[in-house]
C-alpha cells in the first residue's frame, strides 16, 4: 500500500503546517474536511504559511467521491467527536488514521468507531504560531508514531509517506510509554505556563516553578505506574523542557493569550479522573486545573 490520498481534519497551526508539506509534494491528493459554515470563508481566504499563500481543496462530510489512504486529525479536543463522525464517508478498508491531538485519550475514542485503523501518534514541535489565517513555524516538527502490535506493516507505509513530504518523524518501539511522557510534559509545563505566563526558559530558571513541576510529575508517575505504562516522568519532562527554545511559549499559553479556552479535559481533568480510578491523590493537578478554569471561565472561544 502507498499513501496517495490524504484527508486532514483541522487547519490550525499544526494542521496548516502539515497541509503545506503535503500540498507542496507532487503526486499527493489532499482534501481538508470542513463543515458548511466554514466552507465559503475558507474558499475565499487563503492560508499564509511561513509567508507563502496556500489555497487548499475542501470537502464536506456528506461527500462520497473521495476515499482516504491516510486521515490526519489535528483538531482541538473539542472538535474530536465531530471529526470522528465526519470522516465516516472517507474511511476505506485500508485507511490509516493518525491523531495529532494532545493527551492520551483521542486514539481510544477513535478506535471505538474505527477499530484497528488507528496508529498511535503525537507531535513534538518547537515553535508553531497562528494569528488568524497566518501560520508561522520553525520547521522543526517530529511525528512520533507506532503500533501496539509487533511488526505492523502500516508503520512502514506511514514512514514512506513522511519521507515523501520531507518532514521529521520517529517510529517508537514503545508508543504508549512515549505518549505518557508527552502527556506529562503537557500536564506539567503547558498548564503551569498558562497560569504564570512564563516562557520555557523562564520556567527552567525558576526554582519555585520547577518544584511545582516535580510535584505534578510525581502524581503522574504514580498514575502511570498504576496504568502499567511507565513510572518515571520527572526526568523526561525536565529533559524535554531543556530542549525547547528558551523564548518559546507553550501552545496552551498562546491559546490563553488569544482568549481561547485551554484543553483541560485532556490534561488536568484526565489526570484527576485517573487518580480517582486508582485512589491516587492529585492535589497539585487539582489546584492547577482549578486556577486555569478560574482564569479562563469568561473565554468564549
Amino acid at each position: 500500500m502507498k499513501i496517495k490520498n490524504v484527508l486532514l481534519c483541522g487547519l490550525g497551526a499544526i494542521g496548516g503546517y502539515y497541509a503545506s508539506r503535503i500540498k507542496d509534494t507532487n503526486g499527493l491528493a489532499l482534501k481538508i474536511l470542513v463543515d458548511k459554515t466554514r466552507l465559503s470563508k475558507y474558499n475565499s481566504t487563503p492560508r499564509i504559511i511561513n509567508g507563502k499563500e496556500y489555497r487548499f481543496d475542501y470537502i464536506l462530510p456528506d461527500e462520497t467521491n473521495f476515499q482516504a489512504d491516510l486521515i490526519i486529525i489535528a483538531t482541538k479536543s473539542s472538535g474530536l467527536n465531530d471529526a470522528i463522525n465526519n470522516i465516516k464517508n472517507f474511511v476505506g478498508e485500508k485507511t490509516i488514521i493518525l491523531s495529532f491531538l494532545n493527551g492520551i485519550t483521542s486514539e481510544e475514542y477513535i478506535k471505538k468507531e474505527y477499530g484497528d485503523k488507528v496508529l498511535y501518534s503525537f507531535l513534538l514541535g518547537h515553535t508553531f504560531f497562528r494569528n488568524g489565517d497566518k501560520i508561522d513555524h520553525d520547521g522543526h516538527a517530529n511525528i512520533i508514531f507506532g503500533s501496539t502490535k509487533k511488526n505492523d506493516a502500516r508503520t512502514d507505509v506511514v514512514k514512506e509517506f513522511l519521507d515523501t513530504i520531507n518532514t521529521g518523524y520517529k517510529i517508537s518501539d514503545d508508543i504508549k510509554k512515549e505518549l505518557w511522557q508527552k502527556f506529562a510534559f503537557n500536564c506539567c509545563v503547558n498548564q503551569l505556563s498558562g497560569i504564570t505566563g512564563l516562557t520555557f526558559g523562564e520556567m527552567l530558571n525558576s526554582e519555585k516553578t520547577m518544584d511545582i513541576i516535580k510535584n505534578i510529575s510525581l502524581e503522574l508517575s504514580q498514575i502511570a505506574k498504576a496504568e502499567n505504562v511507565t513510572d518515571n516522568l520527572y526526568n523526561t519532562t525536565v529533559n524535554s523542557l531543556k530542549l525547547m527554545i528558551p523564548d518559546g511559549k507553550t501552545s496552551m499559553l498562546q491559546d490563553i493569550e488569544a482568549g481561547i479556552k485551554p484543553e483541560l479535559d485532556i490534561f488536568g481533568k484526565t489526570v484527576i479522573k485517573l487518580g480517582e480510578k486508582h485512589n491516587i491523590d492529585t492535589p497539585y493537578t487539582k489546584i492547577i486545573t482549578t486556577l486555569l478554569e478560574i482564569k479562563t471561565e469568561n473565554f468564549t472561544r
